[in-house]
């Protein structure tokens, strides 16, 4: 049931008028309409969540409210009862909006201090006056349970700590209307708990939280109200009473997710013969000793604790590092079809070879791939276009004459691979970029399926993405298994990993704990892979454990 404005007057100690209101908000680029007539009401004291699918404008509308971007003419924007015009950081600033993106607007070589006062120093005496500004900070760190010091250079400090300056810089200049994109991201279980009970305290004095999360959980725990955009439109909002993730989905994707992790799980007898073994792999410094097999067809996770190794495994299992000791084994290559999106191959594999330590091309010229957890920096060219990308890697295989590239069959790849994956791009020459996470992350799936692998690497291959994308990303998982790709599976969500695995290795202090089979109870499953990870003799989990 969508949340009336004296709903929230009554909850809210009666106040006059909303703290934010956004009326008939729209944005127009060149060729597209980012937002069309959104509205938006936060009270004070009031956590208001902020959903949808990548893309759905929740970004756009954050950045207008910041000054970042300016708003169509015929919207209004309201703060404290008071129709304002935001047309720029500054104007946002003044008015007490601020903005705590996902990367963060520090300068590490400065002190806490400094990065508080950033573009606002105190000067004494034709000088910046490091030292008062350090003074003034104290009270607001301490306010906030800072664990350092207003003289800290930021480059020492950790990611919640740093997290913790961005919030300390809006409080310090007293921010009425908090605006937090993705915040739990980066952080650990205990530094996430930390953050919502820091969230719970500004709340409590007054602030407006506008919290944008893909977290069912996190909207779960947090959130007072949710509003929710699709296609950049409003599509309605709900109060926590009548919260529910089954209502929150649809209005999210248009659409019922009931088989949101719907997924036949296989068994794969001893004697199968698997597509890839790994034999004591090491590297020195983390993994010690790791051995496993994974068979055509089957979705194999890898779960543990912050800095088990899963991801360092996995990288010496591809080639990206160099291994110290061990073997890793594919079988020879089997017949595929050529379909991106089936992406079929033969079940039955031929003798296995080994491959050679630290050398990923070898690894992808026998079928392995690897898609990394850091799209970004490792895995895209981003200001490269959506073409070039799917392309990179595959584009000399059907080169004609003295190397010149198959334009034509380029194209046809690319076009086949946006239709494969649903990518949602105005044409195939938009810069990477500019994509949404979940459109960028099926950029670099179509790539990497180009080459038509038998072993497939996946580390958090959801991070960052919407509901809806993280259904078409499931559905693909379930279809490339289908078909014959051995798939191993690094992610940081249990749900997910329970739901698309047919076994999880556990690692923990960089080995191989034990194994989990798919069980009929989730439940089970997750306590169990929580107990090997953990080492703890009994399935409760401990205070500050994060499977991450």
């Amino acid at each position: 049931m969508p949340s009336s404005d004296s709903d929230l007057q009554a909850g809210h100690g009666g106040a006059a008028a909303p703290l934010l209101a956004l009326r008939n908000i729209s944005k127009t680029f060149p060729g597209v309409k980012a937002l069309s007539n959104v509205e938006l009401t936060a009270w004070p004291g009031e956590v208001h969540a902020l959903m949808g699918e990548n893309g759905a404008g929740k970004s756009t509308l954050m950045k207008i409210l910041s000054g970042a971007y300016i708003a169509d003419p015929g919207g209004e924007c309201r703060i404290g009862g008071d129709v304002v015009h935001i047309d720029g950081p500054q104007a946002a600033r003044e008015l007490g909006v601020a903005v705590i993106y996902q990367e963060f607007s520090l300068a590490p070589n400065l002190t806490v201090a400094e990065n508080i006062y950033l573009g606002r120093h105190l000067h004494r005496r034709g000088v910046v006056d490091r030292a008062g500004m350090a003074r003034a900070c104290v009270p607001t760190l301490e306010r906030l349970g800072a664990d350092f010091t207003a003289t800290t250079t930021v480059a020492d400090l950790s990611i919640a700590q740093r997290q913790l300056v961005e919030i300390a810089r809006a409080v310090h200049f007293e921010a009425r209307i908090l605006v937090m994109d993705e915040p739990t991201t980066p952080l650990s279980t205990r530094e996430t708990d930390r953050l919502f009970a820091l969230i719970r305290k500004l709340r409590s004095e007054g602030l407006a939280i506008l919290y944008i999360s893909h977290r069912m959980a996190e909207i779960d725990e947090l959130a007072d109200r949710v509003t929710v955009l699709r296609d950049g439109c409003y599509v309605g909002t709900i109060d926590r009473a009548h919260l529910s993730q089954a209502a929150l989905v649809k209005m999210m994707v248009g659409r019922d997710l009931s088989g949101f992790y719907a997924r036949t799980h296989e068994e794969h007898p001893p004697h199968d013969k698997p597509v890839l073994t790994v034999r004591d792999v090491a590297d020195g410094r983390r993994v010690r000793g790791c051995s496993f097999d994974l068979h055509a067809g089957e979705v194999l996770g890898l779960a543990g604790l912050v800095g088990a190794g899963r991801t360092e495994l996995a990288r010496l299992v591809f080639g990206a590092d160099p291994r110290k000791a061990g073997e890793v084994c594919i079988a020879a290559e089997a017949s595929a079809d050529s379909s991106a999106a089936s992406a079929a191959v033969s079940t039955v594999p031929g003798a296995l070879k080994p491959l050679p330590p630290g050398s990923p091309r070898v690894a992808i010229d026998a079928g392995m791939v690897y898609l990394t957890e850091d799209r970004k920096l490792q895995g895209l060219f981003l200001d490269q276009s959506v073409h070039e990308n799917i392309n990179l890697i595959v584009a000399s295989r059907d080169a004609k004459g003295l190397g010149r590239l198959n334009r034509p069959a380029a194209r046809e790849r690319t076009r086949a691979a946006i239709g494969a994956l649903g990518i949602r791009v105005a044409h195939a020459g938009v810069n990477v970029g500019a994509l949404s996470g979940g459109n960028q992350q099926k950029v670099m799936l179509s790539r990497l399926l180009e080459i038509r692998p038998r072993v497939l690497i996946l580390d958090e291959p959801t991070r960052g993405v919407d509901i809806g994308a993280k259904s078409e990303i499931y559905r693909l998982i379930g279809q490339l298994a289908a078909s014959g790709v051995a798939i191993l599976l690094i992610s940081s969500e249990l749900p997910e990993v329970v739901a698309l695995c047919d076994r999880v290795l556990v690692m923990r202090e960089g080995e191989l704990a034990g194994e989990v089979r798919a069980q009929a109870s989730a439940a089970s499953m997750q306590e169990h892979i929580i107990a090997l990870a953990t080492g703890a003799p009994s399935t409760a989990m401990p205070a500050g454990a994060a499977l991450h």
